[in-house]
């Protein structure tokens, strides 16, 4: 019998044949926690007798939920992840070099491995051909202690991709289309796989987006078929020899398979206070707000910055309407700058905030007020997410954001003149 993407990796990195429903033991190529997670991470490493780290190399501490740190508690947690590193040896990923997720993707994550980390949105190295989930705290210590895990073997929903994305359509309305066709715990414990004659035109920022947010339907991991698209990215960042190319077997079995045309989908909004309370963006239309945030582990790439920058470049936002971008990390920044997105953004009258994960959690840098709404480009609405339980939060796409920051409203960027 054939095998899925998650039967082949976890049969091959665990040496045993399983299948879906199997318990298994497995060797792990990546741990990593960041500075919300980590110190009780390594409270619990510590409290365990451990003293070393099983492959400090493959370990990973990132400092970026909390950059700069807005107040002394966050601070003093951030001295104490700096000192366990210097203890152990593991890699650190100081403040400002952007997200966890966006920079295992970039540095870290290849075909085939196993990657397991202290924040649910893990999953988002899935786009490369990884298994990538998150975990609790004390299964992230285990893991940085012996360089091992247990999973049990999901089982997998085959999500068949068609077509091409129509102008201003894109892979975050897909996702978001596909929580609310499934639920938010329709895809409990399973694995999505992605498949389809559309994966040539997925590239790997869009294939991000979509794995990430794989967790808000519930799903253990979002995992797309290492392929040409996989070899170019992995080319681009000085990983080549990386590359392999990854595909699920044919006969292989799945407990469901969704059909989705991409030349059919529009653009969508989740609206408050769940992810997969999903609608179309043309029937919420003149629903006024206050805040748009661009940026995020979902939408802070260069291509997403493109986006907004095309729709926003000489134009002003609506005077009603903050803007604030936060690129996801220190190389896209660097490359928006280069190619002027940033440049465009701020022109329009947008808050450059440093990378990272900035407004995303509500700690700092864009709280809402009391019954303010939000447009965020994040993967999360849920209530109090952004840091008041009183505002209202909707997610949509880059360009439905860069819209609706022009016309203070919630806005089809379909209708832009």
């Amino acid at each position: 019998m054939g095998k899925t993407l998650s039967e082949q990796i976890l049969s091959e990195k665990s040496g045993v044949d399983v299948t879906a429903g199997d318990i298994v033991i497995t060797p792990v190529d990546l741990v990593f926690v960041q500075d919300t997670t980590g110190p009780l991470t390594i409270r619990q490493f510590k409290e365990s007798k451990h003293s070393s780290l099983a492959n400090p190399q493959r370990s990973v501490i990132f400092i970026d939920h909390a950059v700069p740190s807005p107040n002394r508690q966050l601070s003093n947690d951030h001295q104490f992840l700096r000192q366990f590193a210097r203890e152990t040896g593991c890699i650190i990923s100081e403040g400002g070099q952007g997200i966890c997720h966006q920079l295992v993707a970039e540095n870290f994550a290849n075909p085939g491995d196993i990657i397991v980390g202290a924040d649910s949105h893990t999953v988002t190295a899935g786009a490369l051909g990884a298994f990538a989930t998150g975990m609790g705290s004390s299964d992230i210590a285990v893991a940085l202690a012996l360089g091992k895990t247990w999973f049990r073997v999901p089982e997998s929903f085959k999500i068949n991709l068609s077509g091409k994305f129509q102008k201003w359509v894109s892979s975050k309305d897909l996702v978001l289309y596909l929580i609310g066709k499934i639920g938010a715990d329709g895809a409990t414990y399973k694995a999505l796989e992605f498949s389809g004659e559309a994966m040539p035109e997925i590239c790997i920022s869009q294939r991000l987006t979509i794995a990430n947010m794989a967790v808000e339907a519930g799903a253990k991991v979002g995992i797309f078929p290492s392929d040409e698209v996989t070899r170019e990215f992995l080319v681009a960042q000085g990983r080549a020899i990386k590359y392999r190319p990854l595909q699920p077997d044919a006969d292989a079995e799945y407990e469901q398979t969704l059909a989705i045309n991409l030349s059919e989908l529009e653009p969508m909004v989740a609206k408050p206070h769940t992810v997969d309370n999903v609608a179309p963006v043309q029937t919420l239309s003149g629903i006024k707000i206050n805040q748009v945030f661009i940026g995020t582990c979902t939408n802070g790439r260069v291509e997403d910055l493109a986006i907004a920058a095309s729709i926003l470049k000489d134009k002003k936002c609506h005077p009603d309407v903050r803007l604030v971008v936060a690129p996801a990390s220190r190389h896209v920044l660097a490359s928006a700058l280069e190619l002027g997105y940033i440049q465009a953004l701020v022109a329009a009258g947008a808050t450059l905030v440093p990378p990272g994960c900035a407004a995303c959690l509500g700690l700092h840098q864009g709280v809402l007020g009391d019954k303010e709404v939000c447009l965020s480009t994040a993967n999360r609405n849920f209530k109090g997410r952004m840091g008041n339980p009183e505002a209202f939060i909707y997610l949509a796409s880059p360009a439905t954001a860069a819209a609706s920051a022009l016309t203070g409203e919630i806005t089809d960027p379909r209708k832009l003149k």
